[in-house]
């Protein structure tokens, strides 16, 4: 007889739980997946494989095409050497496209001697070397293009040649070589034409071996991805008439050697905003640098008309290192200071911020700056008396300024900023007072420490403070010692007992390691400041110098150094200025325009 019983027992023997189903469902997508993955990227190396095989072959085929080429059309379309081959071209193959660059230049073989060397060869386009660069346009972008390279040789013996040289020379604002810079080199005075772009060598050199003569016929133009330009320009030009660095002349059988200067490009942040923070919204100003690219009349390089937005903030970028003056043009307000001062000086690789401070326009408007003389930053309660016509008597106080150390020889335990030549601590690793008024790392039997930091007193603001800026002056930084060798950090706080050290981004993990960086936000509002100073060397034989520091900062709105006075008639002033522990000084002034500025140093 039929058990049910039994049946029941053995078919719940025989089934799978819901549970089992979903692990075997999930171990059986998960190993599918990982197959097909596998499958994915064998497909895709195979896919690599083939279009550098096709690579391969397009450049054989180039190369087959240069070499049956007569010798004298081996070279560029308006180029140097110039010749058949393009630029660059497309070609498709296996339904995929790819770009071919071609890159031909004389090469002066030293075996015969070199065009600027003893003996000089007289004839030194020896030889051409091309280079064919063979890119994938519809592939991958894992696939990097691919650099093919051979030379060819004349037939017949070199003969004298009717050329000259051309060398360029690219430095940044160091005076170190920049390498990789792109240089555009025209020529439309001659026949062919030249049209050709190439970059500089590691040492931030480019060669042109017998480039055609030519009278101020070659234009150049340096320049490099994140960086400012620089070229030459035609001597009499409509808008520059004479330039500094006029086109460039290749004489035969000479060597024509022309130098640029690049450097990283910066941003400026601009807001406008009156004495009480408010913000000016679409305010109109110049700025003007002080590079010239020409004489007779001056012309800048960089002078440009601006406006910030509907809250009073601009963002300028790529803006090259330089020293920029500010003037205000808007129709309803002018200018009654900056933070900093109106003379901007900006570096390399920076980000600047500029504060415009405003004024409603009242009558003709006189600008005052006063400054330190020995360091030139501004100076804070400095009194500022104006005298003139009708008897007009006015003083005005400048009220904020900048906080310095040149000096630590006193040494350590110093908590509050009262003796100028003493600190709060450092470790053993810094060396203060072998040269009074230097900071550089110890030296034991000849061999700098590897690092070091010293943390210096309290200064006191006096209350709520912004804080712009930390300067310091480097005395040396030798290349040896490392591109971070001298770092800052900060830390502020209300009760003078909370200390805790940060860079630029607000953590512990960041420094400031280039003079005249903002200080970070963070810090604005709070009284009290601190900085510690981070000294570091890659080779023991060198150390960084540091011979002071400066936090510059302002109070709310109102400018570092500057002070104002309005509703002047025109005629003639005396600016007079006397502070505590200076000497003072007086200048005449004409006020003629609406807007006038005078800059006066004091010294000790």
């Amino acid at each position: 007889m039929f058990n049910i019983m039994n049946y029941s027992k053995i078919n719940n023997k025989a089934a799978f739980t819901l549970v089992e189903t979903l692990v075997a469902t999930s171990i059986f997508v998960l190993v599918t997946v990982g197959i097909y993955s596998g499958f994915v990227n064998i497909m895709k190396i195979m896919g690599i494989i083939r279009a550098k095989e096709i690579m391969t072959n397009i450049a054989n085929e180039q190369f087959e095409i240069v070499r049956n080429l007569p010798y004298q059309n081996v070279g560029i379309v308006n180029g140097i050497p110039s010749g058949d081959l393009p630029q660059s071209t497309e070609i498709t193959r296996d339904n995929k496209l790819f770009n071919v660059d071609f890159f031909v230049r004389n090469f002066d073989d030293p075996f015969d001697g070199t065009f600027d060397g003893t003996p000089r060869d007289l004839s030194p386009a020896d030889m051409k070397l091309v280079e064919v660069t063979i890119s994938c346009l519809s592939c991958s972008s894992e696939l990097a293009p691919i650099y093919f390279t051979t030379r060819v040789s004349p037939k017949n013996l070199e003969t004298a040649s009717n050329n000259g040289a051309l060398v360029v020379k690219v430095f940044d604002a160091s005076g170190l070589p920049v390498p990789q810079a792109q240089v555009n080199i025209v020529n439309d005075e001659i026949i062919p034409n030249i049209d050709l772009s190439d970059e500089t060598d590691i040492n931030g050199m480019l060669t042109i071996v017998d480039a055609p003569p030519s009278v101020e016929g070659y234009q150049i133009t340096v320049s490099k991805n994140g960086y400012s330009a620089e070229r030459t320009y035609p001597p009499g030009g409509e808008t520059n008439p004479n330039p500094i660095k006029p086109n460039v002349t290749v004489v035969v059988g000479q060597i024509s050697q022309i130098s640029f200067t690049i450097d990283k490009a910066s941003t400026i942040n601009f807001s406008t905003v009156n004495n009480q923070c408010a913000a000016t919204p679409g305010f109109n100003f110049n700025m003007t640098g002080n590079k010239l690219i020409g004489t007779s009349p001056d012309i800048f390089k960089y002078s440009e008309s601006l406006t910030t937005d509907g809250v009073g903030a601009l963002v300028l970028p790529d803006v090259e290192w330089d020293t920029y003056q500010i003037s205000g043009t808007d129709s309803s307000y002018d200018i009654i200071g900056t933070n900093p001062l109106l003379s901007l000086g900006i570096n390399p690789n920076v980000e600047q911020n500029l504060q415009i401070i405003t004024a409603p326009k009242n009558g003709n408007r006189l600008l005052v700056v006063v400054r330190d003389q020995s360091t030139g930053l501004p100076i804070t309660d400095a009194t500022v008396t104006l005298t003139g016509e009708s008897g007009y008597s006015n003083n005005a106080v400048t009220n904020e300024g900048f906080m310095s150390q040149t000096d630590w020889s006193g040494g350590s335990g110093q908590e509050e900023f009262i003796f100028l030549d003493k600190f709060f601590d450092s470790d053993m690793n810094i060396d203060y007072n072998s040269f009074p008024g230097e900071l550089k790392l110890t030296n034991v039997f000849g061999n700098y420490s590897p690092n070091g930091y010293l943390t210096s007193s309290t200064f006191d603001t006096g209350g709520g403070t912004n804080f712009r800026q930390i300067i310091w002056n480097s005395i040396t930084q030798p290349e040896q010692t490392g591109p971070s060798s001298v770092r800052f950090q900060v830390a502020t706080n209300n009760d003078g007992l909370t200390w805790n050290f940060i860079g630029p981004d607000g953590t512990s993990g960041s420094y400031y390691n280039s003079s005249n960086q903002n200080i970070n936000g963070s810090h604005n509002g709070d009284r009290y400041i601190r900085y510690r100073v981070y000294l570091s060397t890659l080779d023991s034989s060198f150390t960084p110098t540091i011979s002071d520091v400066s936090i510059t900062y302002t109070s709310s709105c109102i400018p570092p150094g500057q002070v104002n006075f309005s509703s002047l008639a025109a005629g003639s002033y005396i600016i007079s200025v006397s502070k505590s522990g200076y000497q003072n000084a007086s200048k005449n002034v004409e006020i003629t325009n609406s807007w006038t500025k005078e800059e006066i140093t004091i010294s000790p």
